[in-house]
């Protein structure tokens, strides 16, 4: 894919042709996001994370993008959590949508989950892109084996 000024965003990764990951945009970036034609920003970072801008759902809209907060305890991200992020992945799954969060940290575990879990998609190339932000710590891990396995017992239950 061709470099853009959505490569400035700090951590930004592309992760397909509909969905990009970032750390926290600053208020000019939203308007090269949505520039770059994307139609939903989803934030999973606190309103009292690193760089949090107060009026974000504002300005995304006034740039004519949805917005989406599912605020994401650092310390003790949740399986409701994810289950509110897929159902919002689903539901714009026709759309570009941008995920981010502080560092993009959080946004790389879900968006690692939601693509083994919903896209099925291979572990290795699942795990590539959360490689390029962090290897995660041991809550962040052990929730995404949680996570995993709660999906394993639910695919052997239907």
């Amino acid at each position: 894919m061709n470099e853009t000024e959505l490569d400035n965003i700090y951590n930004f990764v592309q992760i397909s042709d509909r969905i990009a990951t970032a750390g926290q945009p600053t208020e000019e970036q939203f308007a090269e996001i949505s520039s770059e034609g994307y139609d939903v920003i989803v934030n999973l970072a606190l309103p009292t994370s690193t760089n949090a801008i107060s009026d974000e759902a504002e300005i995304v809209d006034r740039w004519d993008m949805k917005y989406i907060h599912i605020p994401v305890i650092w310390e003790n991200p949740t399986l409701a959590d994810f289950q509110q992020f897929v159902k919002v992945m689903d539901t714009y799954s026709e759309q570009k949508v941008l995920v981010h969060c502080a560092m993009n940290m959080r946004v790389s575990a879900f968006i690692y989950l939601y693509r083994r879990i919903g896209d099925r998609v291979e572990e290795e190339k699942a795990k590539q892109d959360l490689a390029k932000i962090w290897t995660p710590n041991e809550i962040w891990q052990a929730f995404m084996e949680k996570v995993q396995k709660y999906y394993e017992e639910k695919d052997k239950s239907t």
